[in-house]
């Protein structure tokens, strides 16, 4: 899969220059500084350009070349792009600028160079990006200043600025990379299409990104499941703000903001999310390296108690933990080690510990069945054997199939070994907590490659009632439905609802609330009106001769915050006294579509915030994590006396909304809050639904 794009037999750069200063000109250079097949430089002013025969237009070469580079000025790319066309090349990467970023005209001029790709079969990746660079065929179609090693990282980068100072960066800590590709506008080419290409690349390993959106939420999502199963995909996603976040009516859009889906989107697609460039690279030589860790037992060796301490706290917050060594393994340690040394993990060898101790103690520690991974920590005292020490630790972790990740902590004196370590496959972080922060990526990565497939759970559904409604509400032009209207389509999809009629007035009120039964809740009933406790628009009726004075009080205060609002009446519903208030919603996200959210019901949901989500459709595993992730989620199962509620009734709640708005992409958000549980059953209390 785009064969032509990254190991192209013959490249054609449209628009080469003499002058290295130039785009088109530096491009030029980088790719017959290494490239192997053949080059055709484009630019009708010149005849040659650094010994090639140079062609006015591409029409005129002697083959079709597989890739053609554009870097000319934006408005002269459509009618280049048909010539590329006409000539069957395969694959275009235009590094022009001026399209969609520069406004309406550019645009259009993407718009024109979409449908030429369309048209001719070309797979164009930009256009305004800085190229791309394939250390495997000798192929750096960029204007980066620099080529990195090769390795086994491929990173795909929205921002080319961004792909040029990590190009800088990774030279100095001799990082190599597969490929690298700047994604620029994503008019064709986009992240989803280079997941699938870096799947089946034998070149690599780990598969790293800078994302500011993505094209696709569902393909994309389909796709990273796909390779997250084959590869590590680590990714680092911008705009996460609130100002990013549109504000919304219901509870669940208010909370979910385009962050959360992204969020949602990557756990649920194994991808590992990472928050800085530091911590993607962390990441990426810690898995391209290393072995992955097959459990969470970490040893720790150390020559310092202050480092130890940190790193073990550190296992901790990660979700590691330190591994208890078997009897022979202490009886060794105890055997070579100082008395003064601490033989338990973390293993503290002593700040005179030389490198052939540090040898004894990493073999000992690495042939424990109870270690899965070890960090080794080394602060550089005056007595410490840096360079040896660094040499041992490559020559044991050659004979080992466990991961090994050092810390040497300081810069100038550790500098050269550290250099030494990365060179020789093994990660060296400057601190402690980027290593236990690796490995606990690594433990979370094995875990989702453990998980078994699961789809989505499908109940029968009276469907077609529920579209009667809806189409009901968008004939009188509404977009908000009545609690009536949502209870029936709740019942319809199998949701428990109270019992409750609408009253017109406090007589009728009266009457209702005799039928169902004191207690009762009394509701404002207005479709414009829709957080009816904010307005005292909500009551509770215990007495029958309070009910119609409720009534009134309700309808004065709707009138009072609302004045132009339809007010239907008042709706009287039955109490239901036991069970623990949760909140399950929906907001459909603009990528990724319904986003579902679960958390705490009751009037304080925005304000706490203990939520979690999922993207729709979700299965029975995810709809359980969603209720295990909230940090109340110990309410939910019975603290100090308290009676627990029935999990699986609150899992199948959510897998019957998720399927609700898969059904009708139709509705935009919705609230069912609260949604009272206990032992026996699940009963929605109030609900909200809005349509497009």
């Amino acid at each position: 899969m785009l064969e032509a794009l990254f190991s192209p037999q013959s490249v054609a750069v449209i628009g080469a220059s003499s002058d290295e200063t130039k785009v088109g000109g530096s491009i030029f250079k980088n790719i017959i500084s290494d490239f192997k097949g053949k080059v055709f430089p484009i630019n009708p002013k010149r005849k040659e350009i650094s010994g090639y025969r140079c062609y006015p237009d591409i029409g005129l070469l002697p083959q079709s070349p597989d890739l053609a580079i554009i870097a000319i000025p934006a408005k002269f790319v459509p009618s280049v792009l048909k010539g590329c066309g006409r000539k069957k090349v395969k694959a275009a990467i235009i590094i022009s600028a001026g399209f969609k970023e520069s406004g309406g005209e550019g645009r259009e001029l993407e718009n024109d160079i979409k449908k030429i790709g369309k048209e001719y079969g070309i797979r164009i990746l930009g256009p305004n990006c800085l190229g791309l660079i394939n250390t495997f065929s000798n192929l750096n179609a960029s204007f980066a200043k620099d080529k990195p090693e090769k390795g086994e990282i491929s990173l795909i980068s929205q921002s080319g600025a961004l792909c040029t100072a990590i190009l800088d960066w990774a030279k100095l800590k001799r990082i190599g990379f597969s490929k690298f590709v700047s994604l620029g506008n994503k008019s064709d080419i986009n992240e989803s299409d280079l997941l699938l290409a870096f799947k089946d690349d034998k070149t690599t390993k780990v598969i790293c990104g800078y994302l500011e959106d993505v094209v696709d939420g569902a393909k994309f999502m389909k796709i990273a499941k796909s390779v997250s199963k084959e590869k590590p995909v680590l990714l680092m996603k911008s705009g996460t703000t609130p100002e990013g976040i549109k504000a919304a009516s219901s509870h669940t859009g208010s909370l979910a903001g385009s962050d959360k889906a992204y969020e949602s989107a990557f756990k649920q697609s194994g991808v590992i999310r990472v928050y800085s460039l530091e911590e993607l690279f962390d990441l990426a030589i810690g898995f391209c390296f290393q072995p992955l860790l097959k459990g969470n037992k970490i040893a720790i060796i150390t020559n310092a108690g202050g480092p130890g301490i940190i790193t073990t706290d550190s296992c901790q917050k990660e979700g590691l933990r330190l591994a208890s060594f078997e009897k022979d393994t202490l009886e060794l340690l105890h055997s070579h080690l100082p008395p003064a040394s601490n033989i338990y993990n973390p293993v503290d060898i002593l700040g005179d510990a030389s490198a052939s101790l540090y040898k004894l103690v990493l073999e000992t520690i690495l042939k424990d069945r109870n270690v899965e991974g070890v960090i080794v920590l080394l602060t550089p005292q005056a007595m410490t054997e840096i360079e040896e020490t660094g040499n041992v630790i490559v020559e044991v972790s050659q004979k080992s199939n466990k991961p090994i990740l050092t810390s040497f902590m300081g810069e100038a004196s550790i500098k050269e070994t550290a250099d030494n370590l990365r060179k020789n496959k093994i990660p060296n972080y400057s601190f402690p907590e980027r290593a236990t922060r690796t490995y606990g990526a690594m433990a979370r990565y094995r875990d989702w490659l453990l998980l078994p497939e699961e789809k989505p759970v499908g109940y029968r559904i009276k469907k077609e009632r529920v579209k009667q409604i809806l189409n009901r509400v968008r004939k009188e032009k509404r977009v908000n439905l009545s609690s009536f209207e949502v209870k029936e389509i709740l019942s319809n999809y199998g949701i428990s609802c109270p019992k409750e009629k609408l009253a017109k007035s406090p007589i009728e009120a009266e009457r209702i609330a005799s039928e169902i039964g004191l207690p009762v809740v009394l509701k404002i009933a207005s479709p414009e009106i829709i957080h009816k406790s904010d307005i005292g628009g909500v009551k509770f009726g215990t007495k029958k001769g309070e009910i119609k004075e409720l009534f009134e009080v309700i309808i004065e205060k709707g009138r009072k915050h609302f004045p132009k609002a339809k007010i239907w009446g008042v709706t009287i519903q039955e109490m239901v006294k036991d069970g623990k208030e949760v909140i399950l919603g929906m907001s459909r996200d603009l990528q990724f579509g319904p986003l579902i959210m679960f958390g705490l019901g009751g009037i304080y949901v925005e304000i706490l915030k203990d939520v979690s989500f999922r993207i729709a459709p979700i299965t029975q595993r995810e709809a359980r994590s969603m209720i295990e992730e909230i940090k109340s989620y110990p309410l939910l199962t019975g603290v100090r006396g308290e009676e627990a509620v029935k999990i699986d009734l609150i899992v199948d709640a959510l897998l019957r909304l998720s399927q609700l708005v898969i059904d009708f992409p139709e509705i935009l958000e919705m609230d069912i809050n609260p949604l009272k549980v206990n032992k026996k059953k699940a009963i929605a209390i109030d609900y909200r639904l809005t349509i497009k």
